[in-house]
C-alpha cells in the first residue's frame, strides 16, 4: 500500500486505495458499453467482429493502464465514439476505402499524434482553430452518430420520396430499439450511474425473453460458451497503405479527420476532468497534458495496429472523478477490468444486436450535442459555420465533409466581414486542403 501511496500520490492527492478502486469500476461499468458498440460499428465497415471486440477490450485495457502510469490521471481510454462512425460509414462507406486503408490511417494519424505530443506544435494547433468550431464539430458528430442509430436500429429507413423516412413500427426489433431509447433516457434523468451500459443490458434481458418465446431478430445467449480469441485484423493496416496513398488527397483528407477529432477529442476531455480535480495551474495550464497526450497517442497507433479505430480519453472517465478517482490507479483498475471483460465475450457478442446497441449512439449522441450551448449564436459568423458544419455531417453522411464545409463557411465569413487578418494561417492552409480534395475528383 505504501509503494502505490507513493507512486500514484494518494496523499497528496487526498484519496486512496479503496476509493481509487471504486472509482476504476464506475468508469468501467460507464464505458462498458463500448464492448458491444464498437465490434457493432467497425462490423458495418466488413471488419470481423469478435476480433474488433477483442482489439477493443485489449486496446482499452492498454490505454487506460498506459494513462495511469504515465501521466497518473483518472482518465481511462478505449475506441472514440464518432471516430469509429467515421471509420466505418465516411471512410469505409462513403469513401468506398478498405477497413485495411481505414486503419492505415489511424496508425499514421496515432504517429503524427506522438510527435505532435512530444513537441510544441501541440499549443500551436491548440491555438489556431476557433473555440467555436471546436464546440460545432464536437456536437455535429453527436447529431451524426445519433442519425447512425436511428438508422441502425430501423426507426429511420429510406424512403425514394424523401430520402429517409419513419421505419415499420410493428417490427419487433424496432420496437425493441425503441424501447431501449426509452429506458436509457429514463436511467439518464435520473442521473444514474453507469446509465448507458444498464439500459443496455436491461434491453438485452427483454430481447433475450422475447426470443426465447419464438419472437424474430432478438438478442439471444450464445450457443457456443467457448471464448473466441482471434485477432485477424491484427497488423492488417499494413496491407493498406498502397489503396490510402493511392489518392494523395485523399490521404491527407483522411488522416487529418481522424487527427483533428483524436485530437480536440482528448483535449477537451483532459481539460474537463483537469478542471474538476484541480489540475489547471494559475495560467490556465493543464499539468502533465503532454503525458497525457501522449499515452492516448500512443495508445491509437496499439489500437490500430491490432485492428480498431481511433483509441481516446473517454469523457465517462467523469463518472470515476465524481466518485472520487483522483490518480492513475483509478484508470489501471478500468483498465484491467477491460482485460477481463474478455472472458465474459460470447454473451456479449451474441446479447449485443443493433437494437441493444442503437439507443447508445442515440444517447451519446444527445450528450455530444450539449456542447452547441457553448456557440455564440448571435454572432451570424459562428452560426453559419456551426450550421453548415452539423447538416453537412448529417446530409452528406459524412464527418469529414462537415468538418471540411464548416473550415469553408468560417474562412469565407471572416473574409467577408473584414477579418481575415484575425483567421490564423493555419486555417487558411487547412482551407486551401479542403478546397483541392472536393476540386480534386473533377481532374481526375
Amino acid at each position: 500500500m505504501n509503494s502505490l501511496n507513493k507512486f500514484f500520490k494518494l496523499e497528496e492527492k487526498h484519496t486512496n486505495v479503496k476509493t481509487e478502486l471504486l472509482a476504476g469500476l464506475t468508469t468501467f461499468l460507464a464505458m462498458a458499453y463500448i464492448l458491444g458498440v464498437n465490434p457493432s460499428v467497425l462490423g458495418d465497415a466488413g471488419m470481423n467482429v469478435p476480433s474488433v471486440f477483442m482489439a477493443t477490450a485489449l486496446s482499452a485495457a492498454f490505454g487506460s493502464i498506459l494513462m495511469g502510469l504515465l501521466a497518473n490521471y483518472p482518465v481511462a481510454l478505449a475506441a472514440g465514439m464518432g471516430v469509429n462512425a467515421l471509420f466505418a460509414y465516411t471512410i469505409c462507406g462513403q469513401m468506398g476505402m478498405s477497413w485495411q486503408a481505414a486503419l492505415a490511417a489511424v496508425f499514421l494519424s496515432g504517429l503524427i499524434f506522438v510527435v505532435i505530443s512530444v513537441t510544441g506544435i501541440r499549443k500551436l494547433i491548440i491555438d489556431s482553430i476557433p473555440v467555436q468550431l471546436k464546440l460545432a464539430i464536437g456536437a455535429g458528430i453527436g447529431f451524426f452518430i445519433a442519425f447512425v442509430g436511428f438508422k441502425n436500429s430501423g426507426i429511420i429507413v429510406a424512403n425514394e420520396s424523401t430520402f429517409v423516412g419513419m421505419g415499420n413500427f410493428t417490427d419487433p426489433t424496432v420496437l425493441l430499439a425503441i424501447l431501449c431509447i426509452l429506458v436509457t433516457i429514463a436511467l439518464v434523468v435520473k442521473k444514474v450511474p453507469a446509465a448507458v451500459f444498464v439500459g443496455m443490458v436491461i434491453t438485452a434481458i427483454v430481447g433475450i425473453i422475447c426470443g426465447a418465446f419464438g419472437i424474430d431478430g432478438m438478442p439471444a445467449l450464445p450457443t457456443d460458451w467457448s471464448l473466441n480469441f482471434e485477432m485477424d485484423a491484427a497488423g492488417a493496416f499494413v496491407g493498406g497503405f498502397g489503396e490510402l496513398f493511392a489518392n494523395p488527397m485523399n490521404a491527407v483528407m483522411i488522416i487529418f479527420s481522424f487527427l483533428f477529432v483524436d485530437f480536440f477529442d482528448t483535449a477537451g476531455t483532459l481539460v474537463a476532468i483537469g478542471n474538476e480535480i484541480g489540475l489547471v495551474n494559475s495560467k490556465g495550464e493543464l499539468e502533465g497534458a503532454e503525458q497525457a497526450l501522449l499515452a492516448d497517442s500512443i495508445a491509437t497507433v496499439f489500437g490500430a495496429a491490432i485492428g480498431t479505430s481511433t483509441v481516446t480519453s473517454f469523457v465517462e472517465s467523469t463518472s470515476g472523478v465524481g466518485v472520487g478517482g483522483r490518480t492513475g490507479l483509478t484508470a489501471i483498475t478500468t483498465g484491467v477490468l477491460f482485460a477481463l471483460s474478455i472472458f465474459i465475450s460470447p454473451i456479449l457478442l451474441s446479447a449485443i444486436t443493433n437494437a441493444v446497441t442503437a439507443p447508445a449512439l442515440i444517447v451519446v449522441g444527445v450528450m455530444m450535442a450539449q456542447q452547441l450551448r457553448g456557440i455564440e449564436w448571435e454572432n451570424m459568423i459562428y452560426a453559419i459555420s456551426t450550421f453548415i458544419t452539423v447538416i453537412s455531417m448529417i446530409l452528406t453522411y459524412s464527418i469529414s465533409n462537415g468538418i471540411a464545409f464548416g473550415f469553408i463557411a468560417y474562412a469565407i465569413s471572416m473574409l467577408a466581414a473584414g477579418k481575415a487578418k484575425k483567421v490564423h494561417p493555419t486555417v487558411w492552409v487547412l482551407l486551401v486542403i479542403f478546397v483541392l480534395y472536393f476540386a480534386t475528383p473533377y481532374f481526375m
